[in-house]
């Protein structure tokens, strides 16, 4: 199995991340049309599922807000973008003391 390797910040670094992990961080940077769906979903998910819903956001506005997306995208479709095994993926997440569940 693998992945497609994701490049970005760690709250540790200089800028943290580009998108709080808030509701209002989500909201923010998404346009009106995507915020008021993501509001919608976020308003009527039972309460055991609000985790899930934000968690979903929030990769949703990290996508939209990479400055190098439209480069991802095309790389994506075209079959150039370098892929990244699963295993090495926890590797680096297990080193750096992030969740990998």
């Amino acid at each position: 199995m693998s992945g497609q390797p994701v490049h970005h910040r760690f709250p540790d670094e200089p800028g943290g991340e580009r998108v709080p992990r808030t509701a209002d961080g989500i909201a923010a940077a998404l346009s009106p049309a995507r915020r008021m769906e993501f509001y919608r979903e976020l308003g009527t998910a039972p309460l055991d599922n609000v985790e899930a819903v934000l968690r979903r956001w929030w990769c949703e506005a990290m996508l939209d807000t990479d400055p190098d997306g439209d480069r991802i995208t095309t790389a994506a479709l075209d079959g150039t973008l370098p892929l990244t095994s699963v295993s090495s993926v926890l590797t680096r997440r297990q080193a750096r003391d992030l969740p990998v569940d």
